[in-house]
């Protein structure tokens, strides 16, 4: 019973040890994946380094990205590039306000067959593998509330019955800032469901020089695919089993919930300038991106400084402000800004 029991332990230990090596394995290849994916795009996309960081960990991370920038700034291109160099389904939706919400999930239509007739679901765009829904804030709510479902329980439900999306789904919406006539604001629930609200501004001189000179002369754009949907799939897995000191998990809740001014851990400029703060995902978001951001740094644990270095992209649409703020002209890039200095960095930093 004894050697038995050494044996079974030992089975156990080489199988631990086995799947600790391929875990080890696949982070090289996503660190690997991640230098190699950022290569082609810059075949590409000149510039704009932040959106494609910030991007690429809601990827590997399983979180869905919100643009905000004026037209002209390779949104559309980034995305679409991104799915090329993967290989996997693409769709691009055009909001407009006449859209229905079975423009973009789909409907039901009669078939005759053999001289029957029955119902068949037709799927709409959204059975992609990554969607880009062009301009959001410009079809109404009911059109727009379309995509919850979709991008938090990966299914479409329709006329009672539910389809499954694809693996991996990945949602990029952009939004324009400089025509405001005749959008519909996101309202708050869809806003939540975006891990990242990533704000584009113009390029820099030396950026822009290069775009122009780039796209106006004939050039060799074919992209290799050194990643594909299905290492995407293992990096959301790994992604998830990377550890998080209760520390770390504590400032991220710390500072989600100094942002809700009912809270009696909010500063006084909180209580003044928001009517409501952010939400449990905020939370959770704030742990998950950051366990994909020290993997990406070569660490393997979470660190304070990857919650605070994600926190703006991440806060900045979950926090409503009032009134007051709007008359005082304060954005809410200051508020986070306030609210990341009202909630220091612990003495003590925990690094992998």
């Amino acid at each position: 019973m004894a050697a038995t029991a050494m044996a079974t332990e030992a089975e156990a230990t080489a199988t631990a040890q086995a799947a600790s090596q391929d875990d080890l394995s696949l982070v090289k290849r996503m660190q690997e994946g991640r230098e190699q994916l950022v290569e082609q795009l810059r075949k590409v996309i000149i510039g704009q380094h932040d959106i494609v960081d910030e991007l690429l960990i809601a990827l590997f991370a399983g979180g869905h990205c919100l643009v905000t920038g004026v037209p002209g700034l390779a949104k559309t291109l980034l995305i679409k590039t991104v799915a090329e160099i993967l290989q996997v389904r693409f769709n691009r939706i055009q909001f407009t306000p006449d859209l229905m919400p079975a423009d973009v999930v789909g409907s039901e239509v009669i078939e005759e067959s053999g001289g029957q007739r029955s119902l068949k679901f037709v799927e709409g765009p959204i059975f992609t593998n990554i969607l880009l829904a062009d301009e959001i804030n410009r079809t109404p709510p009911k059109t727009q509330s379309a995509l919850l479902e979709a991008m938090e329980e990966q299914q479409v439900t329709a006329a009672g019955k539910t389809h499954p999306m694809a693996a991996p789904f990945f949602v990029l919406a952009t939004q324009n800032p400089i025509e405001l006539e005749g959008t519909y604001p996101l309202p708050e629930a869809q806003l939540d469901r975006f891990m990242f609200k990533i704000e584009l501004d113009y390029l820099s001189e030396s950026d822009e020089i290069a775009v122009v000179s780039a796209t106006t002369q004939s050039h060799d754009n074919r992209l290799a695919h050194p990643l594909s949907g299905g290492d995407i799939l293992e990096f959301q897995r790994i992604a998830r089993q990377v550890p998080a000191a209760g520390e770390v998990i504590r400032h991220a809740v710390r500072l989600v919930h100094a942002s809700r001014p009912q809270s009696p851990a909010a500063p006084q400029f909180i209580k003044d300038w928001v009517s409501w703060g952010a939400g449990i995902r905020a939370s959770q978001n704030l742990i998950l991106a950051g366990k994909v951001r020290a993997l990406l740094a070569g660490r393997f644990n979470v660190s304070f400084r990857d919650v605070r270095a994600l926190a703006p992209s991440i806060l900045r649409h979950r926090i409503l402000l009032n009134f007051h703020a709007e008359a005082e002209r304060v954005t809410v890039n200051q508020v986070v800004e306030r609210l990341l200095e009202a909630v220091p960095t612990p003495s003590v930093e925990l690094e992998g």
